[in-house]
């Protein structure tokens, strides 16, 4: 085995927070959601979005419920500037949904930026440069003041520019980009600067955006980084504390959900997480997430599906079958152990007529969020009885006694293994069909009548019209019933002696044409054990027909 070079690499710093808060708090609303799908999620794509993609993906974010949407970088792209036009200038933009825009604390892209929220009639001036220690030192080669001087221009000229936009109300917003790398003193100092020239209050808030630019630590840390930062800014009141993680450590959630524990009113990201290397934060997760918890998501995902093909069509990016909540196998179950406790949840919730929802393996119910119950269970190799009998019973309304599902699950087991293959509710179907409904020689069943015994009240005699081997016969018995009249008949007549072991029946279907279904396990003198199950609308003759399909298995091996 191959060393790592591990040694290259040093732990983040911890942050020496004493009586830290958080782990002993609780979510209990959804934060200030921003979209930046077009923005930090278009800019990683392999073929940014044209304008009818963004249109499309636009609209997506309004319907969903979306406030605050950063719709591009426009003083560094012209596609972006004529994109915010259009929705400017075709009144494409809700009343109610404030555009955000970013820009580089630089001078002409400033300009640029005012230029293009002509006409809006709100928009987030999003001002960023970085402030990570790294970045100072290797990238822009200036001091922590050279560093609070950028900033601080950059928020003078915004403010100066103000009046350019008649009509327009500006809601500020600063983000130390690489926030997680850089000392949490210097990022107080070098937010408050710019809080200070945009007068920050109550009554003005200043949007203070912290970018988990790099994913850089454990959620922990984040958390307590974040923590560090809301009790120790000045004028708490006067700003509103935003996240912007990255999945570098692939926990992105985690962190995002304890810097909310942590005091964090807000939260940028993409939808299903497209962004730079790992993505942004998933705020589809994250919003389903929270409703797991019985918390109001305030964006609509009550038809996940349409989400995720527009945020496909609009990305170029396929989603994971396995990603959170909306992958494709997400609410499917092939384990056998699963499809079991799937099985008997959902019994038991139908049963209960209680509206919380408690199923094993489902923390959500999927049609709450416009996915069906068709793919809950499917069947393979690693599959077992229960997953056999949801599927019967979802999709042919057919409940199998537990010995029957035993039965069955070992002739579907047995296709399984052979082909290596997923087996479909089509081969299940077929399958019980061949082993159980289709015996229909030599034996065949017309009709029958039963009259009662004039020497014992609880016995008939029964009476019925069959062919045996393409020959028309009439064959009698006795019993306490036409059930065991018949078996009688059976054994009199054509030398099959069955014993009923188990018996079961329930309707298929409902109204006027119903049917019923009879499911009989018998057993020979030999001690052989046979399935026969009946179906017709006469529940009397549906459990003959299960004799009858017993009998015919019996003669034909």
């Amino acid at each position: 085995m191959q060393k790592m070079p591990f040694e290259r690499y040093r732990a983040f710093e911890q942050v020496k927070l004493e009586n830290r808060s958080w782990p002993n708090k609780t979510i209990t609303r959804a934060p200030i959601w921003c979209s930046v799908d077009l923005r930090d999620g278009n800019q990683a794509l392999i073929e940014p979005m044209d304008t009818t993609r963004k249109k499309k993906m636009f609209n997506l974010l309004v319907e969903m419920g979306f406030k605050e949407i950063e719709v591009g970088f426009p003083s560094a792209s012209q596609t972006d500037f004529d994109f915010l036009r259009m929705l400017i200038e075709k009144d494409m933009i809700p009343d109610d949904v404030t555009i955000q825009v970013l820009t580089q604390a630089r001078e002409h892209l400033i300009r640029r930026t005012f230029e293009s929220i002509q006409g809006a009639k709100s928009a987030i001036v999003h001002l960023y440069n970085s402030t990570s220690e790294l970045q100072r030192r290797v990238v822009f080669r200036e001091d922590k003041q050279g560093i609070i001087d950028i900033a601080v221009k950059g928020a003078q000229l915004i403010k100066e520019l103000i009046p350019t936009v008649p009509g327009t109300k500006i809601i500020h917003q600063y983000s130390p980009e690489s926030f997680t790398g850089t000392e949490l003193p210097f990022a107080r100092d070098i937010c408050e600067a710019v809080m200070d020239v945009w007068e920050a209050s109550p009554e003005n808030k200043v949007i203070l955006n912290l970018p988990a630019t790099v994913e850089m630590s454990t959620p922990n840390v984040h958390a307590d980084q974040i923590e560090w930062f809301c009790g120790n800014i000045k004028n708490r009141d006067s700003v509103i504390i935003s996240l912007h993680p990255h999945n570098d450590r692939g926990t992105g959630i985690a962190a995002t959900e304890l810097g909310l524990l942590a005091g964090a009113d807000r939260v940028e990201g993409t939808l299903f997480g497209n962004g730079e290397r790992t993505g942004n934060v998933d705020l589809v997760t994250l919003a389903v997430n929270m409703m797991t918890q019985g918390i109001d998501p305030r964006l609509d995902i009550s038809d996940i599906n349409r989400v995720k093909e527009t945020a496909e069509y609009c990305n170029q990016l396929p989603v994971h079958p396995r990603h959170p909540w909306v992958g494709e196998l997400v609410y499917t179950a092939f384990s056998g152990s699963h499809q079991d406790a799937i099985k008997k949840g959902m019994t038991a919730l139908k049963a209960s007529n209680e509206d919380l929802w408690e199923v094993p393996y489902l923390p959500i119910d999927p049609q709450d969020i416009g996915r069906s119950y068709e793919a809950i269970i499917r069947i393979n190799s690693q599959s077992g009885k229960g997953g056999v009998a949801y599927i019967m019973q979802n999709d042919y309304h057919m409940e199998l006694p537990k010995a029957l599902q035993v039965d069955f699950s070992k002739r579907i087991q047995n296709i399984a293994e052979t082909t290596g293959k997923e087996i479909t509710p089509e081969v299940i179907w077929e399958t019980f069909d061949e082993s159980y409904l289709r015996w229909s020689t030599p034996l065949q069943f017309k009709n029958h009548t039963t009259v009662p015994d004039t020497h014992a009240a609880e016995i008939r005699h029964l009476t019925a019209q069959i062919n045996f081997n393409d020959e028309a016969r009439q064959i009698t018995g006795k019993g306490n019933g036409p059930v065991a009249g018949f078996i009688n008949a059976v054994a009199e007549n054509l030398g099959v002696r069955l014993t009923v072991e188990d018996y079961h029946q329930h309707s298929l279907t409902h109204g006027s044409d119903a049917k019923a279904v009879a499911y009989l396990e018998l057993k020979t003198d030999d001690g052989q054990t046979v399935w026969g199950i009946g179906i017709d609308s006469n529940t009397t003759v549906a459990s003959i027909r299960a004799i009858v399909s017993a009998t015919n298995q019996i003669l034909g091996k």
